[in-house]
């Protein structure tokens, strides 16, 4: 059964978070809605308005004397022409009629957007933006929001490196990998005097293929400024407001984030990397003759660290407009939703531009349904893991020994402390467990006691801050090692720690916590050794799908790349003065495949990037190097995997360059999957255009059906039949036969049997699925892969998930009483089991809440004047609670935020930029609700907040029936079921649930909201 799930939260202001050597992908401010702060709240807002006329990248023609700026396939955007610089003043005079007629033409924009967005970022107050939300010629308003950021022998793994390697065989060298390509970094900065980025020689031989670069080098305004050269030959910076003193107001780098993805992707080739003093080997980048370009997004500010998407939208725009060929952007995504996010939409015109843009899938696995860039533009990559990694035992004093992952010399048998026991008086007990050192802890000063720690081994806790900050801790108290434990479980890491360091998971770290605590604890470590890891496997911590904006009918992630323990280039203040260390995430994933991605445009100019996208995932492996199926991590074991994880696959460069077909798709295939995708919603709200328009202009498809390398299902009734064009890339005709590998409980059949493919033309096939016996609800994985007899394998994943009966998510009623029909889908031939569950009345916790509230703590939520509380226990048996506040309830310009504690701990929460909000309640738990006032509408001081709520049991309540209430369904064939309704109280607003399924296991259900 699949319920609406918990949306991201909106922090009250950019949150804090820690600059840590993992850097992870959590979104700090999601999900976009319309209303927004009104004129009285406490802070301006900076919005982002897009207008309705196509940017530079996307115009096709029309306007009377100006002819396309749009490029053509294979070409980038061209900058110098008359018609693109026509078009630009011809947007900036429409958008300043715009806002004239809205009576804002006093406003100054932070930023233009001409490229991939037509728009401004401009401060606003309420009454502006519900202005300008109301004025002909405004698509969308977007409110600012704040993100955050998510290698020594991978070339080697990858089999780049070497004599037989792709940079060989396919350049004449690394010195000639990535010529004539220039890859777009948007990130944190980048420190340009790592070697990482030095001058490449010259002459080069690639000179006038970067004739038309159109990229500024800007020094920044404060020393050291930045200087490029012809490695680095673009650098930009997007200031935020409220910076920290210790960032640098330039596009110099200052966490280290920006400079390891840049020179992951493009850095120089036989750099020696040394990390706290110690030799790591030479390390390069994936296009190691590519140029690179830095816009610095990312930033340290008082209030923590983020990348704001006002600055995103012009990095992006001066990227394209710049003349990048690839962007690589380990940043998470603002919303689950590709339509309600204005960088996604960016990136979509981005791509139309011919700019292949790489994204980090994010660091919340290993669960389900946790993946970012669910838009099928981007090229989502996930973490794996690669085959070099280092051992290293630790025997306790009562003779226990445990091996795991580590790094360091060996140590002598030395006594052992708990970190818990070692803390400085008055220090956060939280950060004393976790061993924060004074760079990251809350108040600057030191966690642990020197007087407690000189001379001992320290067991810390991982979370919270970078795994080698607690080393550092741990040093600067005097320490000799540590051994970090995982709780709860997590992958465990060979760092390059200060110290002799073991990293062991949760079990293990239990039971020398447990020897800790008896008398006289000791502690010994042997040298770390090099070992031949298995791999790839898939991070734990690298975020799975299925795809949640698609339900399930687009694969997520698209492929895998090494993302655990890359070494790279970083920016030497925020870690501890090196210059190169190991980072994990999916953000170092995500740069190996731009990387790579510029080698294939190097070697393929013509290509489009989905083109290229369909390359690199059909030729992708999914064996390890024991030549089993890859596994992924689950503490410090593998167990089996899947395309859920991994995608495609794992990346193999060497393949891709002759991959034989490709699946292309464009604009009509993006808007079709958009509306197909949201189907229930006419006015796909936020992306600013009409689906019955695009269904009218491009029709309308199955979202299954988008011309895309993997073939994905999310709610397969019986029988589904999905279709894909392939393109020839070579310049002969080609006969493909298909080899099926059917998921388990299905057949599969391909239409034509045998494809005949004409050189450089496309041609269409069907691929018919059916259910046999696949349990419902569980998803099943095969391929489909097409061969010839030239030696092309074109294989495309198959991920399926078998539904009893396919039906709507949501039914909405009105009335005390009443009779809707709906179709459903059926899956089985014969009776379909349903349940009825309520309807139940809402509960309904009314307070008047004064003024607004824009710094709720959630780290120490309470009541206040703008503030209310509901205490909601939900018990062990229901099947869904809910507590919502509505939007037709308050006047427009009113913003309420839902923040939902549970055991004191933040849980969940609904905080959109307006009052629609929404959260569903896990059972068994007690949780206390709050409800924030973050604005209130023009003239309102004061005013009535209603928290609905609602706990459903699985009863039925005698006011709703379904007929028939035993439906005979058809495999694959539509049916009419009818819902009926009787005996509501008028004024009141209902919730209920219809379950379906086959025998006693109900899989399917349909949300049934009654107003009265």
């Amino acid at each position: 059964m699949s319920l609406r799930k918990r949306v991201g939260l909106r922090r009250p202001a950019t949150v804090a978070i820690a600059t840590a050597a993992i850097a992870t992908m959590t979104v700090a401010s999601s999900t976009w809605a319309q209303a927004a702060p009104a004129a009285n709240a406490v802070k301006p807002g900076l919005y982002i308005v897009q207008f309705d006329d196509n940017p530079l990248s996307g115009y096709t023609g029309g306007i009377s004397g100006i002819a396309a700026t749009k490029p053509t396939a294979g070409n980038k955007l061209d900058t110098k022409t008359w018609n693109y610089d026509a078009y630009r003043k011809y947007l900036q005079s429409r958008r300043s009629d715009t806002l004239k007629r809205a009576k804002l033409n006093g406003k100054k924009p932070v930023y233009e957007y001409n490229t991939v967005f037509n728009g401004v970022a401009v401060k606003l107050t309420g009454s502006e933006v519900q202005k300008l939300r109301s004025t002909a010629g405004v698509k969308a308003v977007f409110k600012q929001e704040i993100l955050q950021p998510q290698t020594a022998d991978t070339p080697r793994f990858l089999g780049l490196d070497g004599p037989n390697g792709v940079w060989q065989n396919k350049f004449g060298g690394d010195e000639h990998a990535g010529e004539g390509v220039v890859v777009g970094v948007i990130d944190s900065g980048i420190w340009p005097e790592n070697p990482s980025f030095a001058a490449l020689p010259e002459p080069r031989p690639d000179a006038d293929a970067l004739a038309d670069w159109q990229g500024e080098c800007q020094p920044g305004e404060e020393a050291p400024f930045v200087e490029c050269n012809n490695k680095l030959i673009g650098a930009r910076y997007y200031p935020m407001e409220d910076l920290a003193d210790k960032d640098y107001v330039s596009p110099r780098d200052w966490g280290g984030h920006g400079s390891h993805t840049a020179s992951t992707a493009a850095g120089n080739h036989g750099v020696p990397a040394v990390i706290n003093g110690e030799p790591q080997g030479n390390i390069s980048g994936m296009a190691p003759a590519a140029r690179i370009a830095a816009y610095k997004v990312c930033w340290e500010t008082n209030s923590g660290a983020g990348c704001g998407t006002a600055e995103i939208l012009a990095a992006i725009n001066d990227a394209v407009s710049d003349g990048v060929d690839v962007i690589n952007f380990s940043i998470g995504s603002s919303a689950q939703s590709p339509v309600l996010d204005s960088v996604e939409l960016a990136f979509m015109n981005a791509t139309l531009a011919g700019v292949f843009v790489a994204a980090s899938a994010g660091n919340s696995g290993p669960g389900d349904a946790t993946a970012d860039h669910g838009s099928p533009w981007l090229t989502t990559v996930a973490a794996s893991t690669h085959d070099r990694t280092y051992d290293k035992s630790v025997t306790l004093g009562n003779g226990t020994t445990y091996t795991s992952r580590g790094y360091g010399p060996a140590l002598p048998s030395s006594p052992l402390i708990d970190s818990v026991n070692a803390g400085l008086p008055g220090a956060d007990p939280f950060e004393v467990e976790r061993c924060y050192s004074p760079a990251e802890s809350s108040d600057g000063n030191a966690t642990l006691d020197p007087a407690k720690v000189a001379g001992k081994i320290v067991l810390c806790r991982r979370g919270g801050n970078a795994r080698t900050d607690k080393g550092w801790a741990v040093k600067e108290a005097g320490g000799v090692g540590m051994v970090m434990y995982n709780d709860p479980s997590n992958s465990v890491n060979a760092d390059f720690q200060p110290v002799p360091t073991v990293h062991v998971d949760t079990v293990v770290g239990q039971a020398i916590k447990a020897y800790a605590a008896t008398a006289n604890p000791t502690a010994s470590m042997t040298a770390a050794v090099r070992k031949k890891a298995q791999a790839p496997a898939v991070a734990i911590f690298s975020s799975r799908g299925p795809s949640e904006p698609s339900q399930g009918d687009l694969l997520k992630p698209d492929i895998a790349a090494p993302g655990v323990d890359v070494i790279a280039a970083v920016a030497p203040p925020g870690n501890h003065q090196n210059d190169f260390d190991a980072y994990s995430g999916t953000s170092m994933a995500s740069p190996h495949i731009a990387g790579i991605a510029a080698l294939m445009k190097q070697k393929n100019p013509t290509w489009s990037p989905m083109a290229i996208k369909s390359a690199l995932m059909t030729t992708a492996g999914q064996t390890d190097n024991t030549g089993g199926p890859i596994k992924e991590e689950s503490g410090a074991s593998l167990i089996p995997s899947s395309p859920n994880a991994y995608g495609a696959g794992h990346v193999n460069p060497a393949a891709a360059y002759d991959p034989g077909l490709v699946y292309d798709s464009g604009p009509e295939d993006w808007l079709r999957w958009i509306c197909g995708t949201y189907n229930e919603i006419g006015d796909v709200e936020g992306a600013g255009f009409n689906c019955a328009d695009v269904a009218a202009a491009v029709g309308t498809a199955d979202p299954s059906d988008l011309n895309g390398a993997s073939i994905a299902v999310g709610d397969l009734a019986a029988k589904q039949t999905i279709k894909r064009t392939v393109t020839n890339t070579t310049n002969q005709a080609s006969v493909y036969v298909p080899k099926v590998v059917a998921p388990a409980g299905y057949t599969v059949k391909v239409t034509p049997s045998v494809l005949t493919v004409l050189p450089r033309r496309s041609a269409t096939f069907t691929v018919e699925i059916t259910r046999t016996n696949a349990a419902f609800g569980v998803w099943q994985f095969g391929s489909l892969t097409l061969a010839d007899l030239r030696g092309h394998s074109v294989r495309t994943p198959i991920a399926l998930r078998a539904a009893p009966v396919a039906s709507p998510l949501e039914l909405s009623l009105s009335g005390t009483s009443g009779s809707k029909p709906f179709v459903v889908r059926g899956g089985v031939n014969g009776p379909l089991n349903t349940k009825v569950n309520g309807l139940v009345p809402n509960n309904v916790s009314t307070k008047r809440l004064v003024g607004t509230n824009v710094s709720f703590d959630l780290a120490d939520p309470a009541e206040g004047p703008a503030v209310s509380k509901t205490t909601i226990a939900v018990p062990a048996d229901a099947i869904v609670a809910r507590a919502r506040t509505f939007a037709s309830e308050y006047p427009a310009g009113t913003d309420l935020d839902i923040y939902v504690y549970s055991d004191g701990e933040l849980w969940g929460g609904s905080a959109s930029s307006g009052t629609d909000e929404i959260v569903d309640l896990d059972p068994g738990a007690t949780y206390d609700v709050y409800v924030v006032q973050y604005a209130v509408a023009d003239g309102v001081t004061a005013q009535d907040v209603k928290l609905h709520s609602w706990v459903l049991r699985p009863v039925a309540a005698g006011n709703l029936t379904l007929s028939p209430a035993k439906p005979t369904v058809s495999a694959g064939a539509p049916t009419t079921l009818t819902a009926n309704w009787s005996g509501l109280t008028p004024g009141r607003i209902y919730l209920g649930i219809l379950q379906f399924g086959q025998g006693g296991n109900l899989t399917n259900a349909t949300v049934v909201t009654a107003r009265t």
